[in-house]
């Protein structure tokens, strides 16, 4: 069958840039979904996306759809004629659904399960022409626009007022109207360099006819990287370093068309603000690129990116430097001005912020938090005054004028202000590290004392919210819970720390008691948030690619302290790939299956096996082997040695198969048959030291 390229452009006013790259490929995804729908069959499909245009080129488009055989099945037979041979209701109803005028219209099938009446035809094909309008209505329909305008005394909605459209098919231009333009096969250039219009005379060449003429890449990915790289050359000249943030660089690459990347300057003396409020407020403001050194420290220049090729470069970097100069004339008088008080004058102001109405102010959260964080400082054997001072400080950057411009700069304007102060280094890196965290993959609080006040502050927010009744819901976590579990899961583990989950809950639940206390909740949370944590570890090994039932092993024996449940989860996951192990984890599952109906025939298991009474040789040779082994795993069990003491257990696999091929378990002489539980009871005991690895059996 004959095939065409396609080629659909929507052109607009200028679309969001934190959406382009989202709206071009959900575009793109819906068009794809709606060609597979309508049985079309297409071939490679490349996406364009620029600020005044969403664009897809489907190459090798069939331009009918095959014709289709169509077959109904009906009633059967004997339910679709009367003993005179008379059609049924049921036999008429159904030749009226296939459009047919009598039962006698229909045919018959017959097959070995039976005979039914069957309804067969075939329907043509139709033109593709006739079809894509409605396929890009759909695909547009589709779109994750959170707000459609409105534009004109139109009726037409979408993201931003649409301004041409072009839908060609191979040479010809499909006429249809969408979003109230009609269709054609002009498009626009850039908006200053090639304002005119553009003949497309076939869909291939729409992307060299836009870069040649219209001075617009309209290839998301190739002026990323036409922005990327100019960036570095400019950063270069400048005699530092640009630093490419992969989400300003496509939000940079949504706003321009035709980029030009131009370095800048502003003077010395804003260096001495933190380099970290420089950086956000050249990039959330004016979207620039900072420069650094080979020392990594901050340089007095930036990279900005026109989105036109000036005959004037100076001038528009003239420009650029005028503009940055106010912003960062801010960030020096907030950083002037919040260094004339100490930070720990703000503890007071912290009693007008309300942090949650059944959970108090910012204050009532302090105190908890700070209690906290020096009894866990404490169990980690670390400085509980630091834990303490750290918590009490640790929002009181929130308080000034800095962080309250900017408030992605929270902890870390905090860190400087105490250092400024004078507060212990330890103290101050804690400002910051209490949001550590702060994405997945992001680094862990450093010091003892980051640690406790990051696990502290963590798991006060968790407890009150489930106590007062609001854990998240489906894809609602206002108070990113979900992130906050992941983060306190993952300090503890990655930072190794012996903390006790359930006690740290307990002891965060009683101090929110006097919030809680009144939805009579308080047993209930502390299960309540443990299972919650349980659950985000789940997902936290997930992505780390741990099998599932790894993790089931494990939690069965509900280990309390994340790095343990960490060190045992790891020595599964390595038994697993030792030749011993499918073997072992069977016998595992048989031993369980025997002990629970032991238990369900109500048989007291002795503690201890008689030595006597081990008539079997398979049996004694088992006895004697778990005796060794007993003794030779027990004090890595201990010090929680789990991965050598698991691959010792391996050297079981040849006993364990020897005795459950020679020995009849329940055996009628019930002497036998207890003493032979009692010893798959310990037999099954070492194993569960570190998980039940019957669970590692699907």
């Amino acid at each position: 069958m004959s095939t065409r390229d396609l080629l659909i452009e929507i052109g607009t006013e200028e679309l969001p840039p934190k959406a382009l790259r989202k709206l071009s490929e959900a575009f793109g995804r819906g068009i794809v979904e709606e060609l597979k729908a309508a049985d079309l069959a297409y071939g490679e499909v490349s996406l364009f996306a620029s600020p005044r245009r969403l664009a897809v080129l489907v190459a090798d488009l069939i331009e009918k759809q095959a014709d289709k055989k169509i077959e109904r099945r009906g009633p059967a037979l004997t339910a679709a004629f009367d003993e005179e041979g008379c059609p049924s209701k049921a036999a008429e109803g159904f030749a009226r659904s296939c459009g047919v005028a009598s039962v006698a219209d229909l045919e018959r099938m017959e097959t070995n399960k039976g005979a039914w009446l069957v309804y067969r035809a075939k329907q043509p094909g139709q033109n593709t022409t006739a079809l894509i309008p409605d396929i890009v209505r759909t695909a547009l329909d589709k779109l994750p626009i959170p707000k459609r305008m409105r534009w004109a005394d139109l009726d037409a909605q979408f993201v931003r007022p649409v301004r041409w459209l072009v839908l060609l098919f191979g040479n010809d231009v499909i006429n249809t109207e969408i979003l109230c333009v009609t269709s054609g096969r002009e498009t626009r250039g850039h908006r200053f360099h090639h304002p005119e219009t553009l003949y497309i005379a076939e869909p291939a060449g729409y992307a060299p006819l836009l870069e040649t003429e219209g001075r617009v890449i309209a290839d998301f990915a190739t002026r990323r990287e036409a922005v990327r790289a100019q960036v570095l050359e400019a950063g270069e000249q400048s005699g530092g370093n640009a630093v490419i943030d992969d989400a300003l660089l496509d939000e940079v690459t949504a706003m321009v068309e035709w980029p030009v990347a131009i370095a800048g300057n502003f003077e010395e003396r804003y260096l001495d603000v933190p380099a970290e409020a420089l950086i956000l407020t050249m990039k959330t403001n004016q979207k620039y690129f900072h420069v650094i050194d080979a020392n990594g420290k901050l340089m007095p220049h930036f990279i900005t990116v026109a989105n036109i090729d000036s005959t004037n470069p100076d001038m528009v970097r003239d420009g650029n430097e005028r503009v940055v100069r106010p912003r960062l004339a801010d960030a020096e008088f907030f950083w002037t001005q919040d260094r004339k008080q100490k930070l720990g004058s703000h503890i007071e102001k912290l009693k007008t912020i309300l942090f949650q109405k059944e959970l108090g102010t910012l204050y009532d959260k302090t105190q908890r938090v700070a209690q906290l964080a020096g009894s866990i400082a404490t169990k980690l054997s670390a400085n509980k005054e630091w834990a303490e001072r750290a918590a009490w400080l640790a929002k009181c950057d929130l308080m000034t004028e800095m962080v309250c411009e900017f408030p992605d700069l929270q902890g870390i304007m905090g860190r400087y202000y105490a250092l400024h102060d004078g507060e212990a280094e330890e103290v101050a890196l804690a400002q910051d590290e209490q949001y550590m965290p702060r994405f997945a993959g992001d680094e862990l609080p450093a010091t003892v004392t980051g640690q406790a006040v990051a696990i502290a502050d963590k798991l006060d927010t968790l407890v009150g919210m489930f106590g007062i009744g609001q854990p998240p819901t489906g894809s609602k976590d206002p108070f990113a819970l979900r992130r906050s579990a992941l983060g306190l899961l993952r300090i503890i583990i990655e930072c190794q720390l012996p903390l006790d989950l359930p006690d740290m809950v307990q002891q965060a639940s009683a101090a929110l008691s006097d919030k809680i206390i009144a939805k009579n909740v308080v047993d209930q949370v502390v299960d309540q948030v443990v299972d919650f944590m349980m659950d985000r570890l789940r997902a936290y090994y997930k992505d780390s690619g741990v099998a599932a039932e790894v993790f089931e092993s494990v939690l069965a024996q509900r280990p309390t302290q994340p790095f343990d449940f960490d060190r045992r989860v790891r020595a599964v996951n390595h038994f697993l790939s030792l030749p011993e192990a499918n073997s072992l984890a069977a016998a595992n599952k048989r031993i369980a299956n025997i002990l629970r109906q032991a238990d369900e025939k109500n048989i007291v298991v002795p503690d201890v096996i008689d030595i006597s009474k081990l008539a079997d040789i398979s049996e004694q040779a088992l006895a004697a082997q778990l005796k060794t082994m007993a003794q030779q795993v027990t004090p890595l069990f201990d010090n929680r040695d789990y991965e050598p003491a698991l691959a010792r257990l391996a050297g079981l696999r040849e006993t364990v198969d020897q005795f459950f091929d020679k020995v009849m378990v329940m055996t009628d002489d019930a002497a036998l048959r207890d003493n032979r539980l009692a010893l798959l009871t310990q037999l099954q005991n070492l194993f569960l030291r570190v998980a039940d690895l019957s669970r590692l059996q699907k």
